[in-house]
């Protein structure tokens, strides 16, 4: 995979070409069809996704309280914690993702500390927006 396709992920921004090389090394792509069930809440998590092309509906409890879309990335928060899935997520579109399975996460947490730092602040801000804002 083109190191570069990754570069336009906010969780990948600011990384150097030789730690976006070793993402690229280990990512794997995928794709999906409208109703196509890519994570459950509930269900441990095996893998994070960055949507390319397409869209997603996130629902938590049944209920949609988001659409995702390019540029955005889902599924982090559970892999990295060694977790559950906190929502469901069903393609609504046709779509193109790049997938980080756990063991390549771990992986590069231990090859690129910056790498998992920049996971770990999007965890922070997903959980928290607030804590990446400061204070008012």
């Amino acid at each position: 995979m083109d190191p570069a396709r990754l570069s336009g992920f906010s969780v990948f921004a600011g990384l150097d070409p030789s730690e976006l090389e070793a993402i690229a090394a280990v990512a794997s792509e995928a794709e999906a069809e409208p109703g196509h069930v890519l994570a459950t809440e509930g269900d441990f998590a095996h893998a994070m996704y960055a949507i390319e092309e397409g869209t997603a509906d996130v629902a938590l409890a049944g209920a949609v309280v988001r659409t995702l879309g390019p540029g955005e990335v889902f599924g982090e928060i559970a892999i990295l914690s060694s977790g559950r899935r906190t929502a469901t997520v069903t393609a609504t579109t046709s779509m193109r993702l790049i997938t980080l399975f756990k063991r390549d996460v771990w992986t590069l947490e231990q090859r690129s500390p910056a790498v998992a730092d920049r996971l770990r602040a999007l965890i922070a801000e997903r959980r928290d927006p607030a804590a990446t804002r400061g204070t008012d």
